[in-house]
């Protein structure tokens, strides 16, 4: 039995495919390389020891999909293919709600088909919407998205939590995601964005080595103890841990549970930038820039539910997550 990840190519969906792995477990990868490379499946083999079979597709070609589930034992999904860039969602929404909607309906149906009935999805604390209610739980009212990208998360949350009340035999988990950084202690993977980074650390690991000649952070009068955005940091292992335990949730539950994925912890822009500065002894230059429309002033997790129900908590620091992901982009792989 294997566990498929669409989108497993990616960030987060490569860190995850090395848990999974490490935990045992038979891996499958579908990513159509939109926004990977095909080598990631080389390094996670290289790190694993294990070779997970890659299929090189479009997860919203249903035939392509079937085909797969012919091929490949699969007892359960974990979804994060998808469009994730929130500026670009709001030059082109059509592409996104089309991408992002479809891929996850196509792999629901033919999961049907197939009789496979455990499902974890990547969604998003955009979900959470402009509240101020810090930290956010996973029983606040969502109270409306800012960005078409966020509205894909929400939709497939809403799409999921119907289907598993038509279908009780479903698990469904959605794991609701904070600000994923960092890189595997290795080097061997880590993020690798197309063109100008939409994230903060890969800008500031960019900007470090000289590719960026400089930093915008977006607005310095925000209610915060220095005036920038407050976000919840987490290390990406921590992050791909966080499903390792959610598949683990899903083989012995039923239904729909929604669970966040932070450290609980709020740190400012100009935090992050000094803990990358004092953990790697290399200085970030920057500049003030204007706010960006929708972001809100803080964002941070309410983690007890993962820690209760999934017995899994976040374990790395900030320094962890700055080292790393300088490590990653000093290496021979970002490039």
């Amino acid at each position: 039995m294997a566990v498929l990840l669409t989108g497993g190519a990616g960030f987060i969906g490569s860190h995850t495919a090395v848990e999974i792995i490490n935990k045992g477990y038979d891996v499958v990868i579908a990513d159509n390389l939109y926004n990977a490379d095909a080598s990631v499946i080389d390094r996670i083999e290289a790190i694993t020891g294990k070779r997970p079979a890659f299929y090189q597709i479009d997860v919203a070609d249903k035939d392509r999909v079937r085909a797969m589930f012919e091929s490949e034992d699969i007892d359960a999904v974990i979804h994060f293919a998808g469009y994730k860039a929130v500026g670009e969602s709001v030059e082109k929404p059509l592409d996104y709600y089309r991408n992002n909607i479809d891929t996850a309906l196509t792999v629901l149906e033919v999961m049907k088909e197939y009789n496979c009935r455990k499902f974890i999805f990547s969604s998003s604390a955009t979900v959470y919407g402009t509240s101020d209610k810090v930290p956010f739980v996973e029983t606040a009212e969502e109270l409306g998205c800012t960005n078409p990208y966020g509205w894909t998360k929400f939709m497939i949350e809403q799409i999921l939590k119907d289907t598993a009340k038509a279908h009780p035999a479903l698990s469904v988990v959605l794991l609701r995601y904070f600000n994923p950084i960092g890189a595997h202690e290795s080097g061997m993977i880590g993020e690798k964005p197309n063109g100008i980074p939409n994230n903060l650390m890969p800008y500031i690991t960019q900007t470090a080595a000289g590719i960026r000649a400089q930093l915008s952070v977006f607005g310095n009068d925000y209610p915060t103890h220095d005036g920038t955005g407050v976000r919840d940091y987490i290390h990406v292992v921590d992050l791909a841990k966080g499903h390792v335990a959610a598949y683990e949730y899903s083989l012995k539950n039923e239904g729909c549970e929604v669970f966040n994925l932070g450290t609980g912890i709020g740190y400012s822009v100009l935090d992050i930038v000094k803990a990358f500065e004092k953990a790697n002894g290399v200085p970030v230059p920057y500049v003030i820039a204007e706010r960006r429309a929708g972001d809100i002033a803080t964002c941070y997790a309410s983690t007890d539910k993962a820690a209760e129900k999934l017995g899994w908590k976040a374990e790395k620091s900030i320094e962890d997550m700055c080292r790393d992901a300088w490590n990653w982009e000093q290496g021979e792989w970002s490039k």
